[in-house]
């Protein structure tokens, strides 16, 4: 049984003078619950529109898309949504940024002290709680952001690039952070990327898009086993798993800039 369902979305952006451009061809892909979902692909493909239409922040231009059977029409707390860019309220602190939703949902301040407190020490910023965003790295950042959308406990976790901006051990480390909340909490993720390597480790399953105008191209079950160890990205099936993609999406870099 399908938990997210996208059926037959386009997205086309109006232009100058009459002029459209086509963002997504009609896409049909559907998410089971519990899954692990990585979106790759080569840049300005149109994954992160598909992502923000899924989030409810954008309309498809055509199709509709489905959450436990129930049409997607704008933003909702089942959905937790964490960007490339840093989105944390600066004049909040660490706890105050995690409880904000949670305060908004009419939840005790006892309740969303516990339930702050239990995403902050699996996040790893137990200490940093009275901290402000301009007070902790880019890593730290995100793992709040993070933190804030699990506090929340949405049926269904969106991110958008979420470790681009940072450094690649700190990126190295955040898989793992994410991973691992994952195998414990079997949370359903969707994750866009466009790193190879990140979208192996990471997923179950993984979603390749086609050059712009998006379209899933291919689907590609990764069956390494849980829990996953950093080290598995050195193994004949990871590198066979990424000679496969790498030629994918080279294929498809290459149309990009041929049109």
């Amino acid at each position: 049984m399908s938990q997210l369902e996208i059926q037959n979305i386009s997205r086309v952006f109006p232009g100058k003078k009459g002029t459209q451009t086509q963002a997504l061809t009609p896409i049909n892909f559907n998410v089971n619950e519990n899954d692990f979902v990585t979106i790759l692909g080569p840049s300005g493909c149109g994954k992160s529109t598909m992502l923000r239409i899924i989030a409810g922040l954008d309309h498809p231009t055509t199709g509709q898309v489905l959450l436990d059977g129930k049409r997607i029409t704008g933003p909702g707390a089942d959905r937790g949504m964490v960007f490339q860019s840093y989105t944390l309220f600066p004049w909040l602190t660490v706890e105050q940024n995690i409880c904000f939703g949670l305060r908004e949902k009419g939840m005790s301040a006892a309740e969303q002290k516990e339930r702050s407190s239990y995403f902050i020490n699996r996040v790893g910023l137990k200490g940093f709680e009275q901290h402000f965003p301009k007070q902790l790295s880019g890593g730290m950042q995100q793992r709040t952001a993070i933190a804030r959308a699990l506090a929340n406990d949405p049926k269904i976790l969106l991110l958008d690039e979420p470790f681009g901006a940072l450094d690649n051990q700190t990126r190295l480390l955040m898989q793992e952070l994410l991973l691992g909340i994952w195998e414990s909490a079997q949370k359903t993720v969707l994750f866009v990327t466009h790193d190879i390597d990140e979208s192996i480790f990471m997923a179950n399953r993984i979603a390749v898009f086609s050059a712009r105008p998006g379209r899933i191209k291919t689907e590609i079950k990764v069956n390494l086993p849980h829990p996953r160890h950093y080290t598995v990205k050195t193994t004949p099936e990871f590198m066979e798993l990424k000679a496969v993609l790498t030629e994918e999406i080279r294929a498809e870099a290459i149309a990009a800039e041929q049109r």
